[in-house]
């Protein structure tokens, strides 16, 4: 198929700053990738980060998502939580995101948690052959019995406790581990566990492809409500709490378990659904084709810009660092000899141009102990500012360990540090605009508001003000120029025509009366 031809689809998964769990998403994203590139789409795939130009899918919105990106952004949610009665508390906002917006979901229970009228797509995990491993390790020969990933609870403990006392050795993780590193354990296991966390127990549908297509066998805990689905029903070794002892004491040290599960994972590798991924991908593209008549205005990203946006990466801002391994929206150097506009193509945006004056909020989270230049980087943010725009500034205080613990800090700021941008504004150059300090407050280490005392960082509130006529006055004074009034002037072609008269314009609020007075 032409490259031209192909459609298009962005996988975002959201994950807030620091957050491990969200890791859990990218299995089934990857998945997503997977059958939606075997139909000839264009996949892209992201963290926090979404497209104009193409249907989003988001992994992850019980997070944390902002409602209003729907209306910049044409987005579809994956559930892939366990919901209703017995099932996950999530927050009652994401439940109302599901029940407004294109859903795609696992279980057919689920649509009826958030009351969902029109139909939602159904998808199931099968076999992934990306996940097979080069080497597969013979069961009897792995050196770790049974493996258990997964947050823990008393339901999960109680029954792994069990499992211990009927004689198997059970591996936990001391902490959360995903991915590849995870995956390395799961491939040296002789089977890996899976108990259900919620009293739904809906079945667990994207370990147990996870695990079974890199060739481990899954042992599965089964109750009256589990429904597992035709691909897993004869794929997966199922026990019940009732009869736990019986199973991991006969069956699983059974001499037949090995043959079975080495049967069960070659019946998996011929599980694919493909075609609810074709109905899914068809779905997004309508969805797309549905949303172009309500995101019709082109948006303009520039009005909340985020620098140095590094992996604080804000969904809805226009995102720019320096570094292009950050995969910020743009990458640009803001502390540079910059005009107005300035041109850049986003992977995520599209095209997007900075305008002097089309910013309302710019946000500097630890970026500016970073700069060499920053007088350079504090003018292009005031020209970039409308008129009463604000600069919000975080920082680590001079006195903090944080200062100077980063090699690549540069300066070490305090309370002071930013009187040359408003007080002494003359001093950088500037004339007709200045910062003012709206907001100062110090943090502790965990952000929050605290005495000076223990301050690890700072908060400042910038806001651009136009500077007074004393303020001009000054500037002019202090500058050996006096601001600009001895450049040359070039002499006017043909006959001098008298200047016409100023008005006595009410300028900065003072009344023409004040400014004959003056």
């Amino acid at each position: 198929m032409n490259a031209a031809l192909r459609p298009s689809v962005h996988l975002c998964i959201v994950q807030p700053v620091g957050y491990v769990h969200a890791m859990a998403l990218l299995d089934a994203a990857l998945y997503f990738r997977h059958q939606f590139a075997a139909l000839g789409a264009q996949v892209t795939i992201a963290k926090n980060r979404l497209r104009t130009d193409a249907p989003n899918l988001v992994f992850g919105a019980h997070l944390g998502f902002d409602p209003a990106l729907t209306r910049t952004f044409c987005c579809l949610f994956v559930n892939l939580e366990q919901l209703g009665a017995g099932g996950s508390r999530v927050p009652p906002a994401y439940l109302e995101l599901l029940r407004t917006s294109h859903v795609i979901d696992y279980d057919r229970a689920n649509p009826d948690a958030y009351a969902r009228e029109a139909e939602t797509p159904l998808i199931a995990f099968g076999h992934a052959p990306y996940l097979a491993p080069a080497a597969v390790l013979p069961l009897d020969q792995r050196p770790f019995d049974l493996l258990f990933f997964g947050s823990m609870n008393a339901r999960r403990k109680d029954l792994i406790d069990r499992i211990e006392k009927a004689g198997r050795t059970v591996v936990v993780f001391d902490g959360p581990v995903y991915g590849p590193e995870r995956d390395a354990f799961i491939v040296q296991s002789r089977a890996v566990l899976n108990c259900h966390h919620y009293d739904s127990a809906v079945f667990e549908q994207v370990r147990a492809f996870q695990v079974l297509s890199l060739g481990t066998p899954l042992v599965s805990e089964r109750t009256p409500r589990t429904r597992p689905g035709s691909a897993y029903e004869h794929t997966v070794n199922w026990f019940d709490a009732g009869s736990l002892e019986a199973f991991f004491t006969a069956t699983y040290a059974g001499p037949d378990f090995v043959r079975r599960a080495e049967g069960q994972l070659r019946a998996f590798r011929g599980v694919d659904p493909r075609e609810q991924y074709a109905a899914a991908l068809d779905y997004a593209l309508a969805a797309q084709g549905a949303a172009r008549s309500i995101i019709s205005a082109p948006p303009n990203p520039q009005r909340l810009l985020h620098i140095g946006s590094g992996k604080d990466y804000r969904p809805g801002w226009l995102n720019v660092d320096i570094q292009e391994s950050a995969q910020p929206d743009i990458v640009a150097d803001l502390s540079g000899d910059l005009a107005w506009p300035a041109q850049y193509h986003s992977p995520y945006w599209g095209r997007v141009q900075l305008q002097a004056g089309a910013s309302d909020l710019i946000f500097a989270n630890n970026v500016l102990e970073h700069v060499p230049d920053l007088p350079r980087l504090m003018r292009n943010c005031l020209d970039l500012l409308r008129v009463g725009g604000r600069m919000v500034i975080e920082v680590p205080y001079e006195h903090s360990h944080g200062a100077w613990q980063d090699p690549t800090h540069v300066r070490a700021m305090n309370e002071r540090s930013w009187l040359y941008y408003t007080d002494w504004f003359w001093y950088l150059g500037w004339f007709e605009f200045r910062f003012q300090v709206r907001e100062s407050k110090w943090l502790d280490e965990r952000l929050a508001a605290c005495a000076k005392a223990n301050a690890a960082f700072m908060s400042v509130t910038l806001e651009k003000v136009p500077t007074t006529i004393a303020e001009r006055m000054t500037a002019r004074t202090m500058r050996p120029d006096f601001g600009g009034l001895l450049e040359p002037v070039a002499a006017a072609p043909g006959p001098q025509t008298a200047a016409p008269a100023i008005a006595p314009a009410e300028a900065d609020g003072v009344p023409a009366t004040a400014l004959r007075a003056i």
